[in-house]
């Protein structure tokens, strides 16, 4: 069987941080905006549905 005894936590070669970090704010700008829109349907919703 092959030797699995050494772990290796090596940053990947190319690795583009500014890239990753400028993903990573785009996707919390995501939740943020998805997060907030529900609020507001769900209380929309309960003004006019109940």
């Amino acid at each position: 069987m092959a030797d699995h005894a050494t772990v290796e936590y090596e940053t990947a070669s190319g690795n583009d941080y500014a890239q990753h970090e400028a993903t990573y704010e785009g996707f919390l700008q995501l939740v943020k905006w998805g997060v907030g829109s529900t609020v507001v349907v769900l209380v929309l919703m309960a003004i006019f549905l109940v």
